[in-house]
């Protein structure tokens, strides 16, 4: 009787433990704010910074320190929460992974994409629009995506990136070379293995000052909305409302278009080849 009855005490025991904890477990699932306080707890917002991403992420080869429009922005959104930044170098393919693996705390400057969406929260208000260019050889711009749809061409694309996916679906004909980095999309197209390469047409603009070939803004012109992702996960209710807060107020006061003409100016961009009318 006695090992029964201690039995049915340490079952109750637990039963009353349980009905304790859950509670608190759902009290943390409720908290739209958990995620804001977790980053505040730790000190520190996790962001990505990548090589090789000028003029949006510049690592200063001496000291190692991150500079750059991009790296601005999420220095600017680590004050307002009061925490300091900590790079985590990556590529725009492993974003996702990062997420998930808890490395990161936030992405910027990325689009929305259904297959990252499926772990990922993207803020529907874009921080800036930019379009999809291709950067081709020397003395051969094309007028229209259909130019490079062809069996003969090959254009190649950072892996996993947006940039796969837009040359995907608008060149099924083509050979599609994805690479791991920009660096490796440009010593393609510099060594005659390609006949474009896939790029946000701000980033491609600040590639031809290296002379390396020209830029085209192919027709139809899709624009790229440049947007903000947060992992998806309970309690980023709060973050996904701050943020967009944020950004909000980056656009509407003119602020993220003053700092991009800023950082494009300072590297010689020339935004001439942008139609009458484009705004970012």
């Amino acid at each position: 009787m006695r090992l029964t009855a201690l039995r049915t005490f340490i079952a109750a025991a637990a039963m009353g433990l349980s009905l304790l904890t859950a509670p608190i477990a759902a009290q943390a699932d409720d908290n739209p704010s958990a995620v804001i306080d977790q980053i505040r707890s730790s000190g520190v917002l996790k962001v990505p910074v990548m090589t090789g991403e000028e003029p949006g992420y510049i690592k200063d080869p001496k000291t190692g320190e991150w500079s750059g429009f991009y790296y601005e922005f999420l220095g600017e959104i680590a004050t307002q929460l009061g925490v300091k930044l900590e790079p985590v170098e990556t590529t725009w393919g492993n974003l996702a992974a990062d997420f998930q693996s808890n490395k990161i705390d936030i992405a910027i400057g990325v689009n929305p994409n259904p297959k990252r969406g499926l772990v990922v929260d993207y803020l529907w208000e874009p921080l800036f629009t930019d379009a999809w260019a291709v950067l081709t050889p020397p003395g051969k711009p094309v007028k229209t995506w259909a130019e490079l749809n062809d069996p003969s061409k090959t254009v190649v694309v950072q892996k996993g990136s947006t940039m796969q996916i837009v040359a995907e679906a608008l060149l099924p004909k083509a050979t599609i070379t994805p690479v791991e980095d920009r660096g490796l999309a440009l010593m393609e197209l510099q060594s005659g293995r390609a006949d474009g390469v896939v790029f946000a047409v701000f980033d491609a603009l600040q590639i031809t000052n290296q002379k390396i070939g020209d830029v085209s803004l192919p027709e139809p012109i899709l624009r790229n909305p440049a947007t903000l992702a947060v992992a998806r996960k309970p309690g980023n209710a709060g973050y996904i409302n701050f943020l967009t807060n944020w950004i909000q107020q980056e656009r509407s006061l003119g602020l993220a278009q003053g700092k991009l003409a800023r950082a494009w100016e300072a590297r010689g961009i020339d935004l001439t080849i942008l139609p009458a009318g484009f705004s970012f």
